[in-house]
């Protein structure tokens, strides 16, 4: 029987490809130590997808035929170790893809001696195999979602008349570094950081993981710090002087924005807003453990928005979106399916337009998308320019932080991809009166 890590990166993979779905984000849970094996598994067979396939064709008889998910999965893993897991032995990569492959569920049982024949030829020189599979082109692993998503993160800043091939460069470059599993980032919530946790010398307050310190584990659990990406800490850096004793946050689930806000103003009234009953449920015990106090309401934000009298002085509306910017934390999203971009650019604008009806004047309104796609920030953006002339741009971030912009300070924070170190992502922050 295949060890439970294995297990675990096989199911993950069949909701990818079979169920086009989203890595959960508990997938790896009670793993323990093997947690390790099975992230470095998923990674690699997900960010190397394409080529791993295109390996398996031509050592097939009849191509045409095509190959059943479960050969597909199970044949992507042996191959997997075998090339880039040298602490993998031989044994284990082939025997326990082989084991893998008769299972009903996960693999294909008529494809077993399939899987044992080609992982084992691919054993004799994992050197070879690794080589081989390096060569062929990095492109099959960018499907059409991919290179959308890179082109529009690079579009904004490249000057107009660049060189065809310097676009080209800078777009390989891109894909490369988003090809390497992100640096976690933290924030200290309580006592002192752990030693291995060091200041980041551009975010203040953000704290990343020295080279070869231990996770901190015991430090989060104890709600003593959190996880939390560079990007949703510089987006919280905001500038803002005017009272604030009423905030919403409108999509709040996890709670790791809605902790900065609770941190940033403790005397103010907090409301968070969630609509999945799972996720109310984890946001309220994270507010608990961290003994911080909000009214949490589990409801559709929208719908909440276009029905409550309630006004506040800070409104965060981090809105749900295609996600196009989280590619290094989640490298399932170029092979998930995109037909649903219409919808979520149509709630997108009809959050964004309840969520102005109930600023305060004087208030401070931040609309956030972990997206580089113009449709899912800029656009709206320029629609509300139009829209709401009541509501004018509020400069609260410092360019410094790594967004294009004239003078120390802009309203609307769209860092250079290359020269950022955080998820992709747009931000602008508008005031009433």
């Amino acid at each position: 029987m295949p060890t439970p890590a294995r297990l675990h990166v096989a199911h993950a993979l069949h909701e990818v490809f079979g169920e086009k779905g989203r890595v959960p984000d508990i997938w790896d849970r009670d793993l323990g130590e093997d947690a390790h094996l099975a992230q470095a598994l998923l990674g690699l067979c997900l960010r190397r997808w394409g080529r791993l396939q295109a390996w398996v064709t031509p050592q097939l008889k009849d191509p045409s035929r095509g190959v059943p998910l479960g050969t597909r999965v199970t044949l992507a893993m042996g191959l997997a170790q075998l090339a880039w897991l040298p602490g993998v032995s031989d044994h284990a990569a082939v025997n326990e893809s082989v084991d893998l492959a008769a299972d009903r569920d996960l693999g294909f049982v008529p494809h077993k001696g399939l899987v044992n024949a080609l992982l084992r030829r691919a054993a004799k020189d994992r050197a070879a195999l690794a080589a081989a599979l390096d060569a062929l082109p990095a492109t099959l692993d960018r499907p059409a979602a991919a290179e959308r998503a890179l082109r529009a993160a690079l579009a904004p800043h490249q000057a107009p008349h660049r060189a065809p091939e310097l676009a080209e460069a800078e777009l390989e470059t891109l894909w490369t570094r988003l090809q390497r599993p992100p640096r976690p980032a933290f924030r200290l919530l309580a006592g002192e950081a752990p030693e291995g946790l060091t200041p980041d010398a551009d975010l203040p307050g953000c704290l990343r993981l020295a080279d070869e310190a231990p996770f901190p584990r015991p430090w989060l659990e104890a709600a003593q710090g959190m996880v939390q990406d560079r990007s949703s800490q510089a987006l919280l850096a905001y500038a803002w002087e005017r009272p604030v004793t009423r905030i919403l946050d409108a999509c709040a689930a996890p709670g790791g924005k809605t902790t900065t806000l609770a941190l940033r103003h403790p005397s103010a009234a907090l409301t968070a807003l969630e609509v999945h009953p799972r996720r109310v449920a984890r946001l309220r015990q994270t507010l608990q453990q961290r003994g911080l106090e909000a009214q949490v309401i589990q409801a559709d934000a929208a719908e909440w928005l276009e029905t409550t009298d309630a006004t506040f002085d800070l409104i965060l509306l981090d809105a749900p979106c295609s996600g196009s910017g989280t590619l290094q934390k989640h490298p399932e999203w170029p092979w998930l399916a995109h037909d649903d971009l219409p919808r979520l650019t149509g709630l997108q604008r009809r959050l964004l337009a309840a969520a102005a009806d109930r600023l305060a004047p004087g208030g401070l309104l931040i609309f956030a998308v972990c997206s580089w796609l113009p449709e899912e920030g800029e656009a709206h953006r320029e629609w509300l320019a139009e829209a709401r002339p009541d509501l004018r741009p509020a400069a609260v971030w410092p360019a410094a932080l790594g967004a294009d912009a004239d003078g120390a300070t802009t309203a609307f924070f769209r860092p250079h991809p290359l020269r950022w170190e955080g998820e992709g992502f747009q931000a602008f922050a508008v005031s009433r009166g």
